[in-house]
């Protein structure tokens, strides 16, 4: 065998893992998603995701197009909210960024940002959907041959859209009409976990971005300063962690009433503690490198120091507890739906198990068998994630394995 072979010959016999040495996020990447457990939570998450963000397009009594008495129109565009466009204009710029190599993943981040910011802006001010709906008016049409051609959507209600009056849709089983049931209102029960999906995705991302943001920035100072900072921040995790959050969010909703944000801002603000915890110990182990005092050296300023040089190299274990953040996040709205002190306008799987015990204190087998699965998927996926980044961010599992 010649001298030249020897490198193919040993490329040949490597690893899958020692052929992607040419970053460490890209080992990380490899060693989580290797595990089947990794691959089927982010595929259940991505679901959820296509689901809530095209939401009106799966579930929707609005027909697409209609015509009507010979004039067409789309009263699903013109019902559209501001957080349905925002949300369709966010995932078509985050399509573009992902096939925009070139550019570097900071100024993409920033670019989304941008755009994120400006789009709420602009569909707040110009998307004006109706204040009331008559989600019966295109099924009378239709019963009164006035409805020449409609396109709809596959599952042809929408969350909200309650058919009370009709005694016989109050509480249905499963059937062709409606796959998953109605509940208690006559609202199809499908149609409610789809649009139910923007809820849990957005009081975890939202609520575990409050704690990242805040817990990153104490954990931060306390691990780069130490000495009195980081007694003074101990304490301060101390009193945040005996804080009964459960307790918190039931006595600020009895008093300021049920909204989301609210909830979202409240699990933020208590469940920075491991995500500090995390970063001081990181920035301990750091702050003692060649990098950091050659940055010292050179005169650059604190924040250059805490969050270029410093919080890059360690805020891999954030990762980790961001998922297990997400997971309890939907586990606390899930628990103030069901106690029935959740958001009212809004559905959500939490809620709509706290309607599983019907008229007469019967039991609706297909209200709580659905969202209860969903709320275990979520929560059991996150779960999966989080475990398979500990295992492929820590070197002694590495190794071993």
């Amino acid at each position: 065998m010649t001298a030249g072979a020897l490198p193919n010959a040993s490329m040949a016999a490597m690893e899958p893992e020692d052929r992607l040495r040419g970053s460490c996020w890209s080992q990380v990447l490899w060693q989580t998603f290797r595990r089947g457990g990794a691959r089927a939570g982010l595929a259940w998450v991505a679901v959820l995701v296509f689901v809530a963000v095209f939401a009106p397009l799966l579930a929707n009594t609005e027909p697409f197009i209609v015509k009507i008495d010979g004039r067409m129109s789309s009263p699903m565009i013109h019902h559209l909210s501001p957080t349905d466009v925002t949300l369709f204009v966010l995932t078509v710029a985050v399509i573009i960024a992902w096939r925009m190599k070139r550019i570097s993943p900071a100024k993409r981040t920033m670019g989304l940002a941008i755009v994120l910011v400006a789009t709420i802006a602009i569909t707040n001010y110009f998307v004006r959907p109706p204040a009331t709906v008559n989600w019966q008016e295109y099924r009378d049409l239709a019963s009164q041959g006035r409805v020449q051609y409609k396109l709809m959507a596959p599952l042809p209600y929408s969350a909200n859209d309650y058919e009370r009056d009709d005694p016989d849709q109050v509480l249905q089983a499963p059937s062709w009409a409606h796959p998953l049931g109605t509940e208690i209102n006559g609202g199809d029960v499908l149609s409610r976990m789809i649009h139910a999906t923007r809820t849990a995705l957005s009081i975890g991302l939202v609520s575990t971005g409050i704690s990242v943001v805040i817990g990153v920035f104490i954990g931060g100072l306390m691990g780069y300063f130490v000495g009195r900072t980081d007694i003074l921040g101990m304490r301060l995790i101390e009193i945040f962690e005996a804080i009964p959050v459960l307790f918190l969010l039931i006595t600020f909703v009895a008093f300021f009433g049920r909204s989301l944000t609210m909830i979202m801002v409240i699990i933020g603000l208590t469940g920075w503690t491991d995500e500090a915890r995390f970063i001081r110990a990181e920035f301990l182990r750091l702050r003692k490198q060649d990098f950091v005092y050659a940055a010292v050296a050179s005169g650059l300023p604190l924040r250059s120091i805490l969050f270029r040089h410093l919080l890059p190299n360690g805020v891999a274990p954030i990762l980790v507890t961001s998922s297990f953040g997400i997971a309890s996040a939907i586990l606390y709205e899930s628990i103030l739906s069901f106690l029935g002190l959740g958001p009212v306008d809004q559905p959500s799987w939490g809620q709509m198990l706290n309607q599983s015990l019907g008229v007469g204190g019967s039991f609706v087998w297909w209200i709580a068998m659905y969202p209860g699965l969903a709320i275990f998927l979520t929560v059991f996926a996150y779960n999966l994630l989080g475990e398979a980044l500990r295992d492929a961010l820590d070197p002694k599992l590495t190794a071993v394995k």
